[in-house]
């Protein structure tokens, strides 16, 4: 030891020597204090004030935005929604980046059509790496609307950015669950259930000669299998997670949405177990909680896509949870998007509500009887409307209630049902129709 250390060392001394002789406090700082003069990274203690107790840390919570259907290509009666998808997509990216999230859940349906506009990709795996840019770990699956083929293409670059891509429903063992290290310090197990299409299950000759019940029996069935599969391994020290893209019995149809396929395929929501700690839902465009033994949602739409939409407020999710304790769950509201409206009126009335409803995208009903350049008239009068449509006073659209088994029935019964809602008579439609139904299926890619 130096002269200088032992300097300091003596100036160390004689200050604990003036403390309490043998007081167990003076010892450790005097100890401590020498420590630090050798090695200024080491933490001086200090004294714990009578009758306080130490802190301890808090348990790691991981932090999950759940999102979906966000339909980039969808156009309305042919007018661009691209910028709209823009501004929301730059709104979800900046909750998750000031949220701090973990994780974000992109619950299938991210494209409109299966063959996506350059611009539309363009879109979507920019959102996709900038989520993954603010340090959360990003799980996106495949919806009815996407490809599985052109997701599977590009899953390995997506790889390369941390985001991990299901396209279809796979084994546990073989990408059907992920398990991922949070920030937190927790892991969580997630279960990917992308959208599975009746075809994959029923036959297309069951689908044309057995009983409708029995397809949607044998379809909830296997569905129930593969749920089953895919959360046996939940866990107690895990967080436990389902993203899937289905439609689950009790759900209220958003308005948006793909009708065959909301009708045709459905779950009973008892098919996720009571260990799940959330299931993130996508497919129906209304946010909402679906009862059931663990939290379920939908996220819904992130902006009103069609004039259906009409219930109000678009949102995305945010969950927080850790091992072992219920999950607490809250939506953040989103502001993008332009709202879509529908007024009514004769031509004196709607003179009086020119020039007051903004950017909106306008559904009009003219309640009148139809003349030579109505409809061009009002069009001058409200240069957003989309839809101009000539009816008769009185009017309204049909309510819309919760999707009920009891009442779905196989395409040719809906199609049945449809024309006799509008009063269509006679059954040549019907007859055509059955015989595209019979081409349909018959198809090699039935």
């Amino acid at each position: 030891m130096s002269r200088a250390t032992r300097k300091t060392h003596a100036i160390h001394l004689k200050g604990w020597r003036s403390e309490t002789p043998g007081s167990p406090h003076s010892t450790i700082r005097y100890v401590m204090l020498s420590l630090q003069h050798v090695n200024s990274s080491l933490p001086i203690l200090k004294r714990t004030p009578p009758g306080a107790t130490l802190a301890t840390p808090h348990p790691p919570i991981v932090k999950i935005l759940h999102t979906a259907d966000w339909h980039v290509g969808r156009t309305l009666r042919g007018h661009s929604r691209a910028d709209e998808h823009s501004a929301v997509l730059d709104e979800i990216v900046q909750i998750a980046q000031d949220q701090a999230v973990d994780l974000v859940l992109v619950a299938g349906d991210q494209f409109d059509r299966a063959v996506p506009s350059p611009e539309s990709e363009r879109i979507v795996y920019d959102a996709l790496l900038r989520l993954a840019r603010t340090g959360a770990q990003v799980v996106v699956i495949a919806g009815n609307h996407d490809n599985p083929r052109r997701l599977t293409a590009v899953r390995p670059l997506l790889k390369l950015a941390d985001i991990t891509a299901a396209s279809s429903v796979a084994a546990p063992g073989k990408g059907g669950v992920v398990r991922l290290a949070t920030r937190s310090g927790e892991t969580a197990c997630i279960a990917l259930f992308p959208f599975q299409s009746k075809r994959g299950i029923v036959k297309a000759e069951a689908l044309m000669t057995g009983d409708p019940d029995d397809h949607q029996k044998e379809y909830a069935d296997r569905c129930r299998a593969i749920a089953g599969a895919l959360c046996a391994g939940f866990a107690a020290d895990t967080v436990n997670l389902v993203v899937a893209h289905l439609t689950v019995v009790g759900a209220m149809a958003g308005g948006g949405e793909r009708t065959a396929h909301i009708f045709d395929y459905y779950v009973p929501a008892d098919i996720f177990p009571v260990e799940a700690h959330y299931v993130a839902l996508g497919h129906i465009h209304r946010p909402q909680r679906i009862p059931g033994r663990c939290p379920i949602r939908y996220a819904g739409s992130p902006f009103a896509l069609d004039f259906g939409e009409t219930h109000g407020e678009h949102s995305v999710t945010l969950i927080e949870a850790e091992a072992g304790k219920p999950a607490h769950v809250e939506q953040i509201p989103l502001k993008s998007g332009r709202a879509l409206t529908t007024i009514r009126g004769g031509s004196l009335q709607l003179e009086q509500l020119a020039g007051t409803t903004g950017d909106d995208f306008l559904r009009v009903y003219v309640e009148e009887a139809p003349t030579p350049g109505l409809a061009e008239r009002v069009r001058d009068m409200f240069p957003h409307a989309v839809d101009v449509i000539v009816a008769p006073p009185g009017k309204t659209a049909t309510k819309r209630k919760a999707i009920d088994p009891g009442e779905l029935r196989d395409p040719r019964a809906q199609f049945q049902r449809y024309l006799r809602e509008r009063g269509i008579e006679g059954d040549e439609l019907s007859k055509l129709f059955a015989e595209l139904l019979e081409e349909e299926y018959a198809s090699p890619s039935a």
